[in-house]
């Protein structure tokens, strides 16, 4: 892998912002604003790493245009340093290329499609009636069983398994240990044992999809499990059966979606927070981290469930108090009778 290196003219060129500075000043990396090294460029984005300015050491920084009087070095500016940063960290990012296109010990059905420029790591299984587009890589031990599209350009980091007859959208990421079109949780109760329900769906995944590691994507029981274009799953996120997630939703590590949920589009939902099955979710709505969704949601906010941290103590005696909310509810009820009598009784309360 070759260094990568940008003067300062190129990377505004490339990033549609305007220079004030040297443009042929080089730089060969990005450091954050608190840790800058020299030849790296860095960003200001949030107004608390603003202490971290005067002293910088980067050849140059990100930032909007009400901070370029303050800054010591060659400034970017841009609206948005935060965008900015996520289009130049592309430009820096590492491009592996396997050396071989189709690694010796990959196992390909003759069945299976492969397009111009497909690359298969070692150990990878594509099996029957597979379809690869144009530029997919797919990496060691992956496993695409038969019937599968994968469309142009997307990458399966190693260790991927995708089930029989799923479908991959172009451009997607899918890291390592995720798993595509498992069965779904689907079993019926018989005298106290249970009898299988087979999944006959599949998944279906949009175009510019980045599914974390160690991800699980239920297959659909009857119908598909859907996840829209533009849809970013962190790691360890479990999608059941049948959910369907609307077009440029964001979830975070360690989310759970029971079966059959319906997530609209633009929505972002915080780590670890679960929902229900069977219930649906405004487009645009946030649900913050460790939240439970029990009920649809009907319209896009800001919705939070679940305690908050304190001290021991103080959280072992209002969980007491919790407890006794029921009773304390049916006495103030019982209460608010009695006062309503007396008042309509006309008698003197006070």
């Amino acid at each position: 892998m070759k260094p990568v290196s940008f003067t300062l003219g190129e990377l505004a060129e490339r990033l549609g912002v305007a220079l004030h500075g040297d443009p042929e000043c080089p730089v060969h990396g990005i450091s954050t604003l608190a840790n800058s090294q020299p030849g790296t460029i860095s960003f200001l984005s949030n107004p608390r790493y603003r202490k971290y300015l005067a002293d910088t050491q980067a050849a140059a920084i990100i930032l909007p245009e009400a901070e370029l009087a303050n800054c010591p070095v060659a400034a970017l500016l841009s609206d948005n340093p935060y965008l900015c940063y996520a289009r130049l960290s592309a430009l820096f990012a590492p491009d592996f290329v396997p050396a071989e296109a189709i690694h010796p010990t990959a196992v390909i059905d003759p069945s299976a499609s492969l397009g111009e420029g497909v690359r298969v790591g070692a150990h990878a299984v594509i099996e029957a009636a597979c379809e690869l587009a144009d530029g997919v890589m797919i990496g060691a031990g992956t496993v695409v069983q038969q019937g599968c599209r994968i469309g142009r350009d997307s990458r399966l980091m190693a260790n991927v398994t995708v089930y029989h007859g799923c479908e991959i959208g172009e451009r997607a990421v899918i890291h390592s240990g995720a798993v595509i079109g498992s069965d779904g949780f689907g079993f019926a109760s018989e005298q106290g044992h249970w009898v299988k329900i087979h999944q006959l769906g599949r998944v279906l995944i949009g175009n510019d999809v980045e599914i974390g590691a160690n991800t699980s994507i239920d297959r659909g029981a009857i119908e598909d499990t859907v996840i829209g274009n533009g849809v970013k799953l962190d790691n360890q996120i479990q999608i059941a059966h049948n959910v369907h997630v609307g077009a440029d939703t964001a979830m975070a590590g360690c989310v759970g979606v029971a079966g059959s949920a319906m997530i609209g589009e633009r929505c972002a939902i915080g780590g670890g927070a679960g929902i229900l099955g069977h219930l649906s979710i405004a487009d645009g709505t946030t649900v913050t981290a460790m939240s439970l969704v029990t009920n649809t949601i009907k319209k896009a906010g800001v919705y939070a469930s679940g305690g908050l941290l304190e001290e021991k103590q103080a959280w072992q005696k209002n969980a007491v108090r919790l407890k006794q909310l029921d009773e304390m509810a049916r006495r103030l009820k019982v209460l608010e009778k009695s006062l309503q009598q007396l008042t309509d009784k006309g008698q003197n309360i006070e």
